[in-house]
């Protein structure tokens, strides 16, 4: 090979390497590129603040999520607004099972944080509207027994679901939160998405859930509502019991 195509190759090699060298250096500049945004709302800049002092800890500046906290992108509106009216987040300890408590926030905060974090975050579920009384109630009482009450009860009073882990109670839900927590599925619970449960369905489950409330158990005492099984092996004992008690002191007296 002559001399003259020895320092041809090289400079193509010198070129190729500048060429990647830049190449790779632009993308790296691109990635800190200044983001695209608009001027936030007064709702938005105020939902900021609310975030940043009592969120941003565990789940970033930028919603990105950190160690103690999950990102926040996509996850949508209707579960930012699902745990926060519940009073499950902000957490204190990130290990712990958040677990529905008073809300640290108003409904105009809350409001605020969510109308933030839907500009930062974008996409996932929205905030369904749920019409209880638009419902059919015997359709949300067989939607419920088919796909709630495994976990949560017949009675809707919650349940333990192993591991250390409680399904919850749902006698202080509002119909939104059914709605949220159907669309999000919060923990360990199940996310139905709106081709697995209709908007008309949650509106029945809605309507069931908020009709257990307000009607009493007729025939007897509630028991707690755990349940046929748990209600009938409490029937018999302590009936049964009570029958061979009668029983027994009538017997002793002929």
């Amino acid at each position: 090979m002559s001399a003259g195509a020895t320092s041809e190759t090289a400079v193509r090699r010198r070129i190729l390497r500048y060429g990647l060298v830049l190449a790779v250096a632009g993308q790296i500049l691109w990635s800190f590129r200044p983001a695209p945004g608009r001027a936030l709302t007064a709702q938005e800049a105020a939902g900021q603040a609310l975030y940043e002092a009592s969120c941003s800890t565990c789940h970033g500046l930028q919603a990105e999520g950190s160690g103690d906290g999950p990102s926040l992108h996509g996850v949508g509106q209707a579960a930012v607004d699902f745990m926060l009216s519940t009073g499950r987040m902000p957490l204190a300890n990130p290990e712990a099972q958040p677990i529905r408590q008073p809300p640290r926030f108003d409904r105009q905060e809350i409001a605020a944080i969510v109308a933030y974090l839907s500009a930062i975050a974008p996409g996932g579920p929205t905030i369904p509207e749920v019409d209880p009384q638009a419902g059919d109630l015997p359709r949300g009482a067989q939607l419920f027994l088919n796909n709630c009450s495994a976990c949560h009860g017949a009675g809707a009073i919650g349940d333990s679901i192993g591991g250390g882990r409680i399904a919850p109670s749902l006698n202080a839900s509002s119909a939104t939160q059914i709605g949220e927590a159907v669309r999000v599925g919060p923990g360990l619970m199940p996310q139905f998405a709106p081709q697995d449960l209709s908007d008309q369905d949650l509106n029945s489950i809605a309507r069931y859930v908020l009709w257990l409330r307000d009607h009493g158990d007729r025939g007897g005492l509630q028991l707690g509502r755990v349940g046929a099984v748990a209600e009938g092996f409490v029937a018999i004992v302590v009936g049964l019991g009570l029958l061979l008690v009668v029983i027994r002191l009538t017997g002793s007296k002929t």
